[in-house]
């Protein structure tokens, strides 16, 4: 990887310009360096530093460390040597074997820093070699700062160490360094006192024009309030002048500084040029790659910055969504289906403002080479006309989801239960390329009463932001306008996916790597959906001719997710003319066939052999297959297939019926083609998409997937107490009928 040096004097403005930095300093405070009882070095941690930063060097870029530990290391060093010397004079004194308990003095920190800066210097050399890469050590005090002389020569060792591909490692001389100075404090852009390494790492960042200062603490970035208090929240982005909205707690248990002097040493390298972050180095979930996740842009720790975005952050976008997501969840059935047939209307009304911006789309598009979008990112007045009807429906089938009374039992006298329909909470849907999809989902989430946060693709970002603002519109003649956001900041997919406090539900529509990817990285948040659609049609040796030479599986719509990817044939249909009208009628529709094993071993002239019976080609491409039974075909599908979408082709309606009950997939059909898994043609008006997933909702998910359930108990102060063994009370546990439609 080549990263090229840059004009400095102007800071980052996103967290994605970071992988451009080329010059790096990287500070690791003494709670990072030092172990749990301050006394020795973190060694498992302070290798994994290593590790990225010889990495991020044997990228091209420049990297420098300033480090604390010295004290640490000493006064382990000096420890052991106190408590030898001790044990070998109190042995010769007593002359017996058994010792008195001993104690160390208070060791004098300037005497730790002298023992242990070589032995410090020592580990980060021998580690570093491993990687076949150079250190230097470089020892400072304010004096080489303030000294022109002295800060010249610093100034031009570091360049020359920099250019002949060796990493500085820099600290402060503890040795002989006096104490800080109360209130010597930052002064200005020419002046900073170096009085711990926060300000030392700022100093030298913007003396050498660094691009980024990386400050690795024990706390996972700055807090508006101290971290562990209640209410305290992790601050993504701050900004010159918000230092008013700050309240700092204590400092960290080891090292001299604190968050304050961490944001005032941070503010002043910014002001230099310099972007800075601070963040974890100590959590061991992320310690091995925190340092090259930052550099690659990821949202870890504070990123200093001094470009405010226009609108809100992600996070607080996704705040506003949940408070008013709250609010479309208490309206009337019938106000919710206002929201909806308004939405609907706006759709036709402003069809020309939504084709001219779909348009912009297209054409940039066409111009940046990616024509191969144009099919999914096209709209058309038809296709309004249709997401119109479809939202109608959705709107008239929607009338009785949230609140819903699912089950209602008498636990005991005058004590009842019911469990209702509830909104899931947050919902996070990602697209890609296909603007059709905000309308049908924003309408599936007034619906049922939750809130949403949308993240298009940028190819539709015109589409995408008319749509969002018409249904915007709709939402507002109920005052819940705020309840979908459209997230147009650079946030990146895997960040979104971090944000488990705030988001209760994933669903990504998309491509198959799409869905695979978030599933990745949503570590903390259930994913609705499928990564794979690997449908398979099997033809049985009973099957019509007919209904088996009907190739809407694959051909209506071949990148459809539904679409057949392999077809089984029944071995004693080899030879006949119904495979033979099969194969012809696949050439006419230029399918490009792939012999599975078993079909290619039967042909003296085979089609290219299968590369993996579990492809999905998305295309007009197919894998045959041949099978010895109904059976057969069964496990073949529970083997290669992504309980998606299996069909069986027969007349003999035993074996069908057989199929259907052993084929554990989200749809399974009988004649019939694999594309009507849609939530549309199943009559559900809107769907978010399809899952394969074992719980919750499974298929096309429509409005019935995006509710969950809650228990109501009404009681007359009742106690547990109330039902034990000298209790007057018995459990009834008797159901009471709900008619169907009843809402709490």
């Amino acid at each position: 990887m080549l990263v090229l040096p840059r004009p400095h004097g102007k800071s980052f403005a996103h967290r994605s310009e970071l992988k451009q930095a080329k010059r790096i300093v990287v500070k690791l405070g003494s709670a990072v360096v030092t172990r749990g009882d301050e006394c020795g070095l973190a060694l498992g941690r302070l290798a994994s530093i290593v590790e990225q930063v010889a990495m991020l060097q044997n990228q091209g870029r420049e990297m420098m460390i300033v480090t604390s530990g010295a004290v640490a290391f000493g006064k382990q060093r000096l420890r052991h040597e106190i408590l030898l010397s001790q044990s070998v004079r109190q042995a010769l004194h007593s002359g017996q074997n058994q010792l008195k308990d001993m104690s160390v003095p208070v060791l004098e920190a300037r005497a730790c820093a002298a023992a242990g800066q070589s032995g410090l210097m020592a580990l980060y050399e021998a580690m570093f070699t491993q990687y076949s890469i150079c250190t230097a050590q470089i020892l400072v005090t304010n004096l080489d700062f303030h000294d022109e002389q002295k800060r010249r020569n610093l100034n031009s060792t570091l360049h020359e160490l920099l250019r002949m591909n060796i990493v500085p490692i820099i600290n402060t001389n503890d040795a002989v360094v006096p104490p800080p100075v109360p209130n010597s404090d930052l002064q200005g852009v020419n002046v900073i006192s170096i009085k711990d390494n926060d300000s030392l790492a700022a100093r030298l960042a913007v003396e050498m024009k660094a691009d980024l200062l990386i400050a690795l603490s024990d706390v996972q970035g700055l807090y508006d309030s101290p971290p562990g208090t209640d209410d305290a929240k992790l601050i993504d982005i701050f900004y010159p002048g918000d230092q008013q909205s700050i309240t700092y707690g204590t400092k960290s248990r080891v090292g001299i500084g604190g968050m304050e002097a961490k944001v005032k040493a941070a503010l002043w390298a910014l002001q230099g040029g310099t972007s800075v972050i601070i963040a974890n180095g100590t959590d061991p979930k992320v310690t091995g790659h925190v340092i090259t996740d930052i550099v690659d842009g990821k949202k870890i720790g504070t990123f200093f910055s001094e470009v405010k975005p226009a609108g809100p952050t992600v996070e607080q976008q996704t705040e506003m969504a949940r408070h008013a997501g709250r609010a479309l969840a208490s309206l009337l059935p019938e106000e919710r289906g206002e929201i909806i047939c308004c939405l609907a209307e706006l759709l036709t009304e402003k069809k020309d403002e939504i084709l001219s911006a779909n348009r912009k789309d297209m054409e940039l598009a066409t111009a940046t080479g990616r024509a191969p979008l144009i099919s999914r990112l096209s709209l058309s007045t038809a296709k309004l006309n249709s997401l119109a009807i479809g939202l109608r429906q959705l709107a008239a089938s929607s009338r009785n989801s949230v609140g819903r009374v699912l089950r209602r039992t008498k636990v005991a006298n005058n004590l009842e239960l019911e469990q209702i329909t509830v909104p899931i909470g947050v919902l996070l849907v990602i697209f890609e390329s296909r603007p059709d999809c905000l309308p049908q989902v924003s309408a599936l989430a007034i619906a049922s009463g939750n809130a949403l946060l949308l993240k298009g693709g940028k190819e539709a970002s015109n589409t995408n932001k008319i749509l969002h603002q018409l249904t915007q519109e709709a939402l507002s003649i109920h005052g819940v306008a705020d309840a979908i956001q459209l997230v147009s900041t650079r946030e990146e997919v895997e960040d979104l996916c971090r944000l488990d406090k705030l988001i209760d539900l994933i669903i990504p529509r998309g491509s198959s790597q799409l869905v695979r990817d978030i599933q990745r990285a949503a570590k903390g948040i259930p994913v609705l959906g499928h990564s794979e659609g690997v449908c398979h049609v099997y033809v049985d040796v009973d099957a019509s001719v007919d209904k088996a030479i009907d190739v809407d599986s694959k051909c209506d719509y071949p990148a459809a997710c539904n679409a057949m990817e392999t077809l089984l044939i029944h071995r004693d249909l080899l030879r006949t003319p119904m495979f033979d009208q099969i194969i012809d009628l696949l050439r006419a529709e230029q399918v490009k066939v792939h012999a599975g094993p078993r079909f290619a071993s039967y042909l003296t002239f085979s089609p290219s052999e299968v590369k993996s019976l579990r492809t999905e080609y998305g295309d007009l491409e197919c894998c045959i297959e041949v099978v010895d039974s109904m059976q057969d075909a069964v496990d073949h599908i529970h083997k290669y297939g992504s309980s998606h979408t299996d069909v069986i082709v027969t007349e003999n309606e035993n074996t069908a019926e057989q199929f259907l009950q052993q084929v554990d997939s989200a749809c399974v059909f009988w004649n019939a083609s694999s594309r009507f898994a849609d939530g549309y043609r199943f009559g559900l008006g809107a769907e978010v998409g399809i899952s394969t997933a074992r719980i919750h909702a499974r298929g096309p998910v429509g409005l019935e997937g995006l509710l969950t359930t809650k228990w109501v108990l009404r009681g007359e102060g009742h106690t547990v107490a109330d039902f034990s063994e000298q209790g007057s009370m018995k459990y009834l546990h008797e159901n009471i009928p709900v008619p169907q439609g009843t809402l709490n």
